[in-house]
């Protein structure tokens, strides 16, 4: 299995930055790929980033172009680089793994960690 531990969050002014990363232990190298979600208070939980195990990317269109999302396998750890951020960007931030094995998908995820962008 895998076990995931956000970390980075913070309160940030607009148009500010902030670095989040996600430590990952376990049968880390099984990873196929992994993902940033976020979800604001009563709203969705929302796909924001997505990286495959050979560094392919794709993110969302209200955080293309702002945020960065990379991995180093070596380190056993991913990174989200967000700037230029925007109060709507406030949201508790997850981290997510999925493994296969065997022919078989396995979830994972982190406990989360508070983003808030406000003046």
């Amino acid at each position: 299995q895998v076990q995931l531990v956000e970390s980075g969050g913070g309160l940030v002014q607009p148009g500010g930055s902030l670095r989040l990363s996600c430590a990952a232990s376990g049968s880390i190298f099984s990873i196929a790929a992994m993902g940033w979600y976020r979800q604001a208070p009563g709203k969705q939980r929302e796909w924001v980033a997505f990286i495959t195990s050979g560094g392919e990317t794709n993110y969302a269109d209200s955080v293309k172009g702002r945020f960065t999302i990379s991995r180093d396998n070596a380190k056993n750890t991913v990174w989200l680089l967000m700037n230029s951020l925007k109060p709507e960007d406030t949201a508790v931030y997850y981290c997510n793994a999925v493994r296969v094995e065997n022919y078989e998908a396995y979830d994972y995820w982190g406990q989360g960690t508070q983003v808030t962008v406000s003046s």
